[in-house]
């Protein structure tokens, strides 16, 4: 069993290794924004799973209870980030599409 949650702890923190390496080399907001919550939480809950197989069932249930948090608030930042960087004049050079779906209905 160790073996398997030391395993979990090298591929979670290689994980978020990648994810804050693809922070600092992408170019516009929204792919950083995607290397930070989809790479971080998977590299988190990785570790979680890591150190829930180490402890006993009631701090596994705890750290069950955090990978779920996690879960529910990183999409919700991210959704908030990128849709205040779409609506800030000029700081996103990124085309969305020929149908700006965020917009305020001008169109």
């Amino acid at each position: 069993m160790h073996v398997v949650s030391g395993l979990l702890f090298v591929l979670g923190g290689a994980w978020t290794v990648l994810a804050a390496i693809g922070v600092l080399k992408f170019d516009d907001v929204f792919s950083r924004m995607h290397a930070g919550t989809k790479a971080t939480t998977l590299g988190l809950v990785l570790i979680l799973a890591g150190a829930a197989l180490r402890l006993d069932a009631d701090a596994g249930a705890k750290l069950v209870l955090v990978g779920l948090l996690v879960f529910l608030t990183a999409p919700v930042g991210a959704h908030l980030v990128g849709r205040a960087v779409h609506h800030s004049p000029g700081s996103a050079s990124v085309r969305i599409d020929t149908v700006d779906e965020l917009g305020s209905g001008d169109t």
